[in-house]
């Protein structure tokens, strides 16, 4: 007996039996992915087609469409929160980075590791734009390993050619979570305490590929006050969602995990995080610890003076006729310095 090519729709018109054709070893849902992907299809067209929003004005010139998005942005800019509050200056971020094959898809135009690449070099030059006496760290994902894109520093040249170098590699295989953290945790081992300490993650997978316990991991990053971020690609992971409410206990876990909806959506979020994050109040700063405590740096600014006596320098302990004056004798003595020179010179 012949196999039938078409399923059976009892009761079904001719145009509802066309609906229900199918292929022979063929799914059921095939029609209904198809017609599916079909509206996705027409949904992004829409989405893409940016041009027909410009409109050319009596002069022939598109300046007034320039001048309404201007505008749209001073709106949006002025729809904010506008609460002052007092932020920290001083950060230590690593941006991880996943570099595994989920990376390929081409949901953002034109990949997810392509734009990924692009808008991470946009946001360094942001970061250090708003916080020019920060450090940031780049680790990527990749075959279950955690590798060091670039060191920790405040050159944003270095961070930006090391993404470009990216370019010219493909994404491959599992990413590491447990991984990446440790490494992250480790760059901001050193990091200052009156300093932040934050670690940025790109998740564009649904898994991660971990040799251990990352619960563990996560405590050490508590301990460690170290707060964490997270960007997702495809969906929200359930480790991810623990790992932000326990590494943010003190603010609202959904300012910290997000999915990017579209390419517009996903610069957003990330060029959000440019911003300098708020620091704690006095009584929840002293509820948690000490050490999160705003605390005040001793700075001085030693001046250049020429005697035309002799003087002793402080660090070479012989006789010279000029340096650098410290300005810390001059000032109120801290509570735990006895005596001060009167006159202590550095020579040159």
């Amino acid at each position: 007996m012949v196999e039938s090519d078409e399923e059976y729709a009892p009761g079904a018109s001719d145009d509802d039996a066309e609906a229900h054709q199918v292929t022979r070893n063929a799914g059921s849902g095939v029609a209904n992915r198809s017609q599916g992907r079909s509206k996705a299809d027409d949904a992004f067209n829409v989405i893409r087609r940016t041009w027909e929003d410009v409109e050319e004005g009596e002069d022939g010139t598109i300046a007034g469409t320039i001048d309404s998005l201007l505008q749209q942005g001073k709106r949006k800019r002025t729809l904010k929160d506008t609460t002052p509050l007092q932020r920290g200056i001083i950060r230590h971020l690593i941006l991880v980075i996943d570099l595994s094959a989920a990376m390929t898809e081409k949901d953002l135009r034109p990949t997810r590791y392509l734009l990924t690449i692009r808008y991470c070099q946009e946001f360094v030059t942001e970061f250090f734009e708003q916080n020019p006496i920060s450090q940031i760290g780049i680790i990527g994902m990749r075959d279950g390993l955690a590798t060091r894109v670039s060191d920790m520093s405040g050159n944003p040249s270095d961070h930006i050619s090391n993404l470009q170098a990216l370019r010219k590699e493909d994404p491959k295989g599992q990413p590491s979570l447990q991984n990446a953290l440790d490494m992250a945790r480790a760059a901001l081992f050193h990091a200052p305490s009156h300093g932040t300490r934050e670690i940025l993650l790109l998740f564009g997978s649904l898994l991660s590929s971990d040799p251990g316990d990352i619960h563990t991991t996560i405590t050490s990053l508590v301990n460690s006050h170290i707060t964490t971020t997270v960007i997702g690609l495809s969906a929200q992971v359930a480790i991810c969602s623990t790992l932000v409410k326990r590494t943010n206990p003190q603010s609202n876990p959904q300012k910290h995990y997000n999915v990017a909806l579209d390419e517009v959506n996903y610069r957003e979020l990330i060029m959000r995080l440019a911003t300098p994050p708020e620091s704690h109040t006095q009584a929840a700063a002293a509820a948690a610890d000490d050490r999160n405590k705003s605390s005040l740096l001793m700075m001085g600014f030693p001046s250049r003076v020429t005697d035309s006596k002799p003087s002793l320098c402080a660090c070479h302990s012989r006789p010279t006729m000029g340096g650098y004056l410290c300005s810390q004798p001059f000032s109120s003595p801290p509570n735990n310095i006895d005596k001060v020179n009167s006159r202590e010179f550095i020579g040159y």
